[in-house]
């Protein structure tokens, strides 16, 4: 189970910071991270951690402002988002993954809705 938290009203240029916080150990996933949805739109992965080498991807719309990180005694990861934009305003899910040589299995958490608004 995931569980993400961390969303709110924010003025743009603003910061928040989103938690994922696993029931178990974070260890047994290949990877985790976060995809924004809201309704109608289209999903968009907006960045991940590869449990193993700790390596990062981001979208191209958020490098440089968004950092994803880990703390695996606490069994979270983190999405630290800076220098908000309007256009960031969105539900926000934690996602993770397992996989294996033939399949990948995701694993979501609820949503956080974050609103970029003056």
């Amino acid at each position: 189970q995931l569980q993400a938290s961390g969303g709110g009203l924010v003025q743009p240029g603003g910061s928040l910071r989103l938690s994922c916080a696993a029931s178990g150990s974070i260890s047994r996933f290949n990877g985790m991270g976060w995809y924004r949805q809201a309704r109608g739109n289209q999903r968009e992965m907006v960045a991940r951690i590869f449990s193993g080498s700790g390596s990062t991807n981001y979208a191209d719309s958020v490098k440089g402002r968004f950092t994803m990180s880990r703390d695996n005694a606490k069994n979270a990861v983190y999405l630290q988002m800076n220098s908000l934009k309007p256009e960031d305003t969105d539900v926000y899910y934690c996602y993770a993954w397992t996989e294996d040589e033939v399949s990948i299995r995701p694993y979501w958490g609820q949503g956080t809705l974050v609103t970029v608004s003056s």
